[in-house]
């Protein structure tokens, strides 16, 4: 029995005008694994030119829970049927045709293909795992896509190349959506102060209290020798700073920091910079 279908986002992210369509795939593995691919991004309109095997037990297991992309998927018995009613056609293709085709790559072809899928379904082709599409097929296509890969190792596997473009599909429709690059699937998150982080960005009293209880402890275990410092607290200021602490990091510091002073037996924690500085206004 196929695992039954996880639960897809309200709509696809074209609303199925964009159409995956594979032409003789032959293992029917592969099928189940662009399945999943497809799912993950949002897209869930395939269409099979006579596949070795389908449906099978093979390409539900590799579909990972996509299986209600498989049960939709339209099985057809030659190219032409699959794109007969398709206002654009693109396939995948490698470099080096004696007669030159346009090419773009996948970026572009995100581009062209959510341009188009307003005005009618959109077909991205995709071949024989060993040979890929033929001339014939492949001049049924407006445009060529080229994956630049590794010219030494070119040879994509069939679900890999799907994801590529599905993930460029994806891509351009969520910076499409209102907001733009303000989309929260697009913004980094990478400090505290951004979007989603869950602690506030340490304030600079914070971190100077930090700075001083850590000298003090490095003093207190004989590491920092303040007549002769070197230039041993410019640097570690240089690589906290650059960390960018949030207020628990800080907190945590200085909880490692006192408990270094509590096993060497030296006087408790330094007070922080905002404590020296509330005791200096109560003065």
């Amino acid at each position: 029995m196929h695992k039954p279908a996880l639960p897809q986002e309200s709509t696809d992210t074209f609303q199925d005008q964009v159409r995956i369509v594979l032409v003789e795939t032959s293992h029917s593995g592969n099928i189940g694994a662009v399945a999943r691919a497809m799912k993950n991004m949002g897209l869930g309109n395939l269409w099979l030119v006579n596949p070795g095997s389908f449906p099978d037990e093979a390409s539900y297991a590799r579909s990972s829970g996509a299986s209600d992309v498989l049960d939709n998927a339209q099985v057809v018995g030659s190219l032409d049927e699959a794109i007969s009613d398709c206002v654009l056609v693109m396939g995948t293709s490698a470099r080096g045709r004696k007669v030159p085709w346009p090419v773009i790559a996948p970026p572009e072809a995100a581009a062209t293909a959510g341009a188009h899928a307003a005005k009618g379904t959109v077909a991205l082709v995709f071949g024989r795992e060993s040979s890929g599409l033929n001339n014939e097929e492949l001049q049924r296509c407006h445009f060529h896509i080229h994956i630049p890969s590794n010219p030494d190792y070119s040879s994509l596997n069939l679900a890999m190349a799907v994801q590529v473009i599905c993930y460029e599909l994806r891509m351009h429709y969520l910076r499409g959506l209102e907001g733009g690059e303000e989309n929260p699937n697009l913004k980094p998150m990478t400090m505290p102060g951004d979007e989603g982080w869950d602690v506030e960005l340490a304030s600079v009293n914070d971190v100077e209290g930090f700075f001083s209880h850590l000298e003090q402890v490095l003093v207190d275990v004989s590491f920092h020798r303040r007549e002769n410092p070197r230039q041993l607290m410019t640097r570690l200021r240089r690589l906290f700073q650059r960390a960018k602490l949030d207020q628990m990091e800080v907190n945590i510091l200085r909880g490692i920091l006192s408990s270094i002073q509590k096993a060497v037996g030296t006087k408790g924690s330094v007070k922080s910079a905002s404590a020296d500085s509330g005791a200096q206004k109560k003065e």
